[in-house]
């Protein structure tokens, strides 16, 4: 146990100071790539691999491992390069994202590196596949990608978006429509899946990609003279994004007397042990894993319903 808790204050150290850690690796090759070390499970040499009849073509199959058959996607062929070739010397990264586990076939693994939100960037435009990509970054002269996961995932195993029926009373959406929620989140997929949903509760959404537009957002609106209170009933904002990351955004806004009591949900596919102790740590209303759509629309009535009885 004491081992535990000191990994968590070891992790919980990078929050609020706009850090990370990436594992970098390659597909097939010489361009590096990055994954955020907090969604990593576990790196492997790749395992013999079992066909899986009806699968989406980049499924190279299921592996067996201690925690269970994991279907194996090839990263590579995913986003839209050749197929990992030499699997006798590739190696599987094992992720959890909205709750689930997956495994991630690649070519090679490289290090861990610790590195700065702010030196992480959107992707530039023309890169050929930066429709895959959230963000980039240099490190020893070299650009460093960052894929969009969710993207990815959305498009080999696409999840149910629709929020129930039941989720929403009319009492609730006809005073939803008076209401404007801002959500923050770099992947593009995302905040199109946030936004339907969202919608479907009835509020009015503006939409932003990183957490530093929206600081400078909130403060521009600040600086105004309008209270952000009154034209936001709450922001739900991704964790993981170039320039800012959402622990940031929430220490800025804590740290700020005029928007301090703003309301915030951390919204990501984020997940483990660490997730309360770095919530609790920023002071986050709230922390939901991706993607539940009548979670989230949930959340968004019980704020609507608390805004109604005045708190």
């Amino acid at each position: 146990m004491a081992g535990v808790m000191e990994t968590v204050d070891q992790r919980t150290q990078l929050v609020g100071a706009n850090r990370l850690e990436l594992l970098l690796f390659r597909m097939e090759g010489p361009q590096i790539y990055g994954i955020n070390v907090f969604k990593v499970k576990e790196v492997l040499q790749c395992p013999k691999l079992n066909l899986l009849p009806h699968s989406h073509p980049v499924v190279r199959g299921v592996a067996h491992l201690r925690m269970g058959i994991i279907p194996i996607m090839d990263l590579s062929m995913s986003t839209g390069g050749p197929m990992v070739s030499d699997l006798n010397n590739a190696f599987i990264i094992i992720t959890e994202y909205n709750l689930k586990v997956q495994g991630f076939l690649v070519a090679g693994v490289e290090r861990i590196v610790n590195l700065n939100w702010g030196d992480i960037h959107p992707p530039p435009k023309g890169t050929g596949r930066e429709h895959y990509l959230t963000a980039v970054t240099q490190l020893d002269g070299k650009m460093i990608e960052i894929i969009d996961v969710e993207k990815v995932l959305a498009e080999v195993s696409p999840m149910n978006e629709a929020m129930s029926g039941d989720v929403v009373s009319e009492q609730v959406a006809e005073r939803a429509k008076e209401l404007h929620v801002l959500i923050v989140d770099d992947s593009k997929i995302a905040r199109k899946q946030v936004t339907r949903c969202l919608e479907g509760v009835g509020v009015k959404v503006t939409a932003l990609n990183d957490g530093r537009q929206a600081w400078e957002h909130l403060q521009e609106i600040t600086d105004s003279g309008e209270r952000i209170q009154d034209k936001y009933l709450m922001m739900i904002s991704d964790i993981e994004m170039p320039e800012m990351d959402g622990y940031t955004l929430t220490t800025n806004v804590r740290k700020d007397p005029r928007i301090a009591d703003f309301h915030i949900v951390l919204h990501t596919s984020l997940s483990g042990v660490f997730n309360k102790a770095m919530v609790e740590k920023v002071g986050a209303n709230g922390f939901i894993s991706k993607f539940n759509p009548d979670i989230l629309g949930q959340e968004v009535v019980e704020r609507i319903e608390q805004f109604q009885d005045g708190k």
